[in-house]
């Protein structure tokens, strides 16, 4: 068995490694390139391999950063059956269509004001593109091995980062080859924790924190508490990037769980997405995968999904109308990393004003708005123009979808014998840092995973 590096090698962005194994390529994962633009175009190049002679695609989770490129893939030539855990399956086209939407929409804003002469813009996909791609979707269950290809077996286990997270087992040519896919912490509202790993021969494992420790949880939800009551007393309105699938489901838990201590009735709360009642449908349709704490909460309280103030925004009317609401509004919307999507209207007219409460749930990857934002920017270019950042601006760390140093080291820990391990999906300073406390407690030397770089397993 032997595996090949092409994306979210030392980057967080962009998963992609290809597995040669019983005379067969398996590919894990094809996600976005996300960032600056000089990053994003990166999308556009060809493949680091021959799409036509992938013989299977395997998903790790629905994100855009690990699904993101599937419609340019089968575009471009491959044919073969794409494997997926039953909820990720369903929001797979969801997410996708969101994604094709944007950049045909991307591209439709850059033509109008092409200059003569300059080449016509073409979005990476289309929205045919992904309904294309989505017949070649085949799901299966958590914990049911088996085979994909002649030779090759694999099975989905709970990786606890968003509904049908998945890390991949592979089974070839006598070797285990363990995809950590993105874990997520333990006590994640919602979801169930990750998997425990029996044995491994080699481990790709994502390493987003793998340089902090998250604050406690309950420390977090107080801050969250406190910024919502310090906005509602300075009139304010409260603007939250979230990713349309795991935080801003985990959000509204929180927003249930809190309803009378956090006086939420006072507050508009706006789910400003295309797609999110879509993944609030999915969401519905597999509470066998909830823990027990989202049980009992969906038992006592308002339904997080259903709360008597919220308002889910399908139309583009509907999202601008928010903007004419002048205190009181706590609106959760995509990009997660302010990158694309409507969170940007928001900015555009909410970050001059000092009032605005700005609050950051998720990673920001470098060359991102939010990252910028995270930073201290003064100034953010949206949709061309350049808007003065006043707001106040909020990182809440401890509701990461992603575990941090501990549950990474917790994790791999876990695998009998501490077997070779790569780290991917982590920028250099962070895959660093675990890999030296790897080192030092387990006495293994972890590989830093490169683009081009092959491991024989």
């Amino acid at each position: 068995m032997r595996v090949h590096f092409h994306g979210a090698a030392g980057e967080v962005t962009g998963s992609l490694h290809e597995v040669e194994a019983a005379g067969r390529r398996l590919l894990l994962d094809c996600g976005l390139i996300q960032g600056s633009p000089e990053a994003e175009r990166r999308n556009h190049e060809t493949f680091p391999f021959d799409p036509a002679a992938l013989d299977a695609l395997v998903i790790s989770h629905a994100h855009i950063d690990h699904i993101g490129r599937v419609p340019l893939l089968v575009r471009r030539g491959f044919k073969g059956p794409i494997y997926a855990q039953q909820a990720t399956a369903e929001l797979m086209p969801v997410m996708l269509l969101d994604a094709a939407s944007i950049q045909e929409g991307d591209a439709e804003r850059a033509n109008r004001h092409r200059r003569h002469g300059e080449a016509e813009v073409l979005p990476l996909y289309t929205r045919d593109d992904v309904q294309a791609a989505m017949k070649q979707v085949r799901t299966l269950p958590y914990d049911q091995r088996s085979e994909v290809l002649p030779g090759i077996d694999i099975a989905f286990r709970e990786a606890g980062h968003i509904l049908g997270s998945s890390s991949v087992e592979v089974w070839a040519d006598g070797r285990k080859l363990v995809f950590s896919g993105d874990l997520g912490p333990k006590g994640t509202p919602i979801l169930r924790d990750p998997a425990t790993i029996d044995r491994a021969d080699l481990v790709l494992m994502e390493s987003t924190y793998g340089d902090r420790l998250h604050r406690d949880r309950a420390e977090t939800i107080r801050e969250l508490g406190g910024i919502l009551d310090k906005a509602w007393h300075e009139s304010g309105n409260v603007l939250i990037p979230a990713f349309a699938v795991g935080r801003s489901q985990e959000l509204l838990y929180w927003f249930a769980r809190h309803w009378d201590e956090w006086e939420l009735a006072r507050w508009q709360i706006f789910l400003d997405s295309p797609m999110a009642a879509k993944v609030v449908d999915i969401y519905d349709r597999h509470a066998e995968l909830f823990d027990e704490d989202a049980r009992r909460v969906w038992q006592d309280k308002p339904n997080p999904f259903r709360l008597p103030n919220l308002h889910i925004t399908a139309s583009r009317e509907e999202s601008m109308a928010i903007n004419r609401i002048e205190r009181g509004a706590i609106v959760i919307a995509g990009s997660g990393m302010a990158n694309a999507g409507r969170i940007l209207h928001h900015f555009r007219h909410r970050l001059d004003r000092r009032q605005t409460h700005v609050v950051f749930v998720g990673y920001q990857a470098e060359g991102t708005l939010g990252r910028r934002l995270v930073d201290g920017a003064s100034w953010a270019r949206i949709h061309g123009s350049d808007v003065r950042v006043n707001a106040q601006r909020h990182t809440v760390g401890g509701l990461s979808a992603h575990t941090d140093q501990r549950g990474l080291m917790e994790w791999y820990g876990a695998i009998e014998g501490h077997p070779p391990l790569a780290l991917v999906h982590g920028e250099d300073k962070a895959r660093e840092a675990l890999a030296g406390e790897i080192g030092e407690r387990y006495g293994v030397q972890a590989v830093l995973a490169r683009p081009g770089m092959v491991l024989e397993v």
